[in-house]
């Protein structure tokens, strides 16, 4: 079969130009979803246990390959639907733009979900083989995001399946893993981590939804077009502000994760950034500072969950 001319071989490729394409290709600034549920969940079971760094590091290297796995996916099918190409908006674009061949892209995301259940299984034998069972449903959503014949992101439920597996099951597993057992109270503090998550995915959504609706897409932000989709985005931010006052009356937490509250700026920049904007490039600065809104928000808290353990 004779290669697409479209695209180019990898040795031309690495020439050209080198790791910064496949640094794109992970599409770094989603990966905030994955390096921040595992850090708060780990911080969240030092309250009850040694910290094993051994699974910490292990879990936290799985959750960043399956993240980088489901970009490629993403990649991968968007191509082969013709719903990229050389003039799309995006970090993406390294088979459309940079001329990487499309199955170079899905096998190497195969074999990053291979190494990830190399690591699965090694936390696996240090925990409970349950951990199995939730991790490849996990591995099966990432997937089914964008392949299968009905992917989640052509409906309106790709924020409430991203913040769900990525926000409240990372944080949990990361518990798990750690003590044996969950707390409700670590489950309520996974909630804010969900949301923002959520809205990272919302942010891209606004951003492509010219593309998605030629697409046939019916993601969330479609269905409620853009002024409400940029002030859902703006109540999700809201919610995820106001659950730190709920942990503390509820759930005893100290005021310490108020520290979360320094990155408001940082999601206020986020929603004015979007007001007024329908260029896909002009919300490029939005969808960015969404996603520092998670690190910055996330971060923080597991801050001041460690601060109020020494005092």
């Amino acid at each position: 079969m004779q290669p697409d001319p479209k695209t180019k071989p990898l040795e031309t490729l690495d020439r050209r130009k080198g790791w910064r394409v496949w640094w794109q290709l992970t599409r770094p600034h989603t990966l905030t979803a994955s390096f921040v549920p595992v850090t708060v969940g780990t911080v969240l079971a030092a309250e009850y246990t040694r910290i094993h760094f051994g699974l910490f590091f292990a879990m936290l290297i799985a959750c960043l390959l399956i993240q980088t796995a489901t970009n490629m996916f993403n990649e991968y099918f968007d191509f082969k639907r013709g719903l990229d190409n050389e003039h799309s908006v995006g970090i993406g674009g390294a088979i459309v733009r940079e001329g990487v061949e499309p199955k170079t892209v899905y096998r190497l995301a195969l074999i990053l979900v291979g190494v990830s259940l190399l690591l699965g299984a090694y936390i696996c034998m240090k925990s409970s083989w349950w951990i199995a069972v939730i991790g490849s449903l996990s591995i099966a959503v990432g997937y089914l995001y964008t392949g299968g014949p009905y992917p989640i992101a052509y409906t309106p439920l790709g924020e409430l399946f991203s913040g769900f597996f990525m926000g409240v099951v990372i944080i949990l597993i990361s518990v798990f893993i750690q003590t044996g057992e969950i707390q409700t109270a670590q489950t309520l503090v996974s909630v804010p981590v969900a949301i923002l998550i959520g809205a990272i995915n919302l942010a891209n959504n606004i951003r492509d939804m010219d593309g998605d609706k030629k697409s046939g897409r019916k993601t969330l932000a479609i269905l409620l077009g853009r002024k409400r989709a940029i002030g859902l985005l703006a109540a999700m931010f809201a919610v995820s502000y106001l659950w730190l006052f709920l942990l503390i009356a509820t759930e005893g937490m100290t005021p310490w994760i108020l520290l979360a509250l320094l990155s408001l700026p940082t999601a206020y920049k986020a929603v004015r950034n979007f007001i007024g904007k329908t260029a896909p490039k002009e919300m490029l600065p939005a969808m960015k500072a969404t996603a520092k809104t998670n690190t910055q928000f996330g971060m923080l808290m597991a801050i001041g969950i460690i601060l109020s353990y020494l005092w």
